[in-house]
């Protein structure tokens, strides 16, 4: 794809940003959780994970070679699944309170697929070198 660098770079951005927004409202507690913040820290700091790994992703869409392509695909992989994990966390119902889902839980979770769809088809100028495997 032609602008997949560009557009998987938009999306890690998207995915950082979606940490500082809200992912759910917990009713019994009256609060917003985000990739920030919950209740005693229970969730952990998502947010934190994903800025680290986003960075590395960013910099591996901005190498225009074949190792950073591939290594890409790999930190791609882990954000998707982190992104899961964050997602079932903070989404799951607990004491029979089932929290609702705000904007940011989704934009989390959207920005990290569409990071490892770029991240599967980089654009890619091959020459000799790069076709011999080097």
């Amino acid at each position: 794809m032609k602008y997949s660098q560009w557009i998987g770079i938009a999306a890690a951005i998207c995915l950082v940003l979606a940490g500082f927004l809200p992912w759910t409202y917990h009713p019994d507690l009256d609060k917003n959780f985000t990739g920030f913040f919950s209740e005693n820290k229970a969730y952990g700091k998502p947010g934190i994970v994903f800025i680290v790994i986003c960075t590395m992703a960013v910099v591996f869409f901005a190498i225009q070679r074949i190792w950073a392509k591939r290594w890409n695909m790999f930190i791609c992989a882990l954000v998707v699944a982190y992104a899961i994990r964050s997602y079932i966390v903070y989404s799951g119902c607990y004491r029979g309170i089932c929290p609702d889902k705000k904007a940011g839980l989704w934009m989390m979770l959207i920005s990290a697929f569409v990071m490892m769809g770029m991240a599967l088809f980089p654009d890619m100028k091959l020459t000799e070198d790069n076709k011999q495997g080097q």
